[in-house]
């Protein structure tokens, strides 16, 4: 999908790009996440990346960008499979999350999913931890969007043809199960300069890392 983001003052405001296992917010849900954290004019946007499994997210990563995104539309992306799911900006990975090959309770890959958009107000958490409050004098506030494409499987009950173990469709193939070297390089810069929060790093939320955590994006 292209955006181009709320501009100006957009405290509080999240404009959310999601995909969704319900139609709704339920307990056994699983979720890949795109949030946009609206800023107080001059201060950087941040953009919010979560994946949650039955239910259970907590797996935040919180990064800069290096452009102006409300000045422009960009391409924001989510590759999903068995074995990882990447998260792009302009076909940059900023984040791998991946798969160990394994039953586990971190990896959304057992249930379907729909794909959502939305703005809404997150003033008590968005902005510098909810210090920054929404301006209502400064609505509305707009979110554009255009260009999306998908290449997927379509659920069919019980299951569909295209399953993964097909192997059929780009995205179940070799090279889609890790990072090329070129996109290797992309993400390192991003590692080293733009990343503000990572959750597998805050170890006064989590004490014990999260089992996910040493699994590395680079293999």
């Amino acid at each position: 999908m292209k955006l181009k983001l709320v501009g100006g003052d957009s405290a509080g405001v999240v404009t959310a790009y999601y995909m969704c296992t319900e139609n709704g917010a339920g307990p056994e849900r699983d979720e890949l996440d795109f949030e946009f954290l609206g800023n107080r004019s001059g201060q950087p946007y941040l953009i919010q990346t979560n994946v949650y499994k039955n239910g259970t997210g907590g797996r935040e990563m919180r990064h800069m960008l290096w452009f102006d995104p409300t000045e422009d539309f960009h391409t924001y992306s989510i590759l999903w499979n068995n074995h990882q799911i990447v998260f792009f900006v302009d076909k940059v990975p900023i984040r791998v999350f991946k798969n160990n090959g394994e039953a586990n309770n971190f990896f959304p890959n057992e249930k379907p999913m729909y794909l959502f958009s939305s703005i809404w107000n997150a003033d008590e958490w968005a902005t510098r931890g909810g210090l920054e409050k929404t301006d209502w004098k400064k609505a509305p506030f707009v979110s554009s969007y255009k260009d999306f494409n998908v290449d997927g499987c379509q659920w069919e009950d019980p299951y569909p043809a295209c399953v993964s173990t097909t192997t059929k469709n780009w995205w179940d193939q070799y090279d889609a199960w890790h990072l090329s070297d070129a996109q290797k390089m992309d993400y390192a810069w991003i590692q080293r300069n733009l990343v503000i929060y990572d959750y597998c790093k805050d170890s006064e939320r989590y004490p014990t890392l999260p089992v996910e955590c040493p699994l590395s994006p680079w293999e």
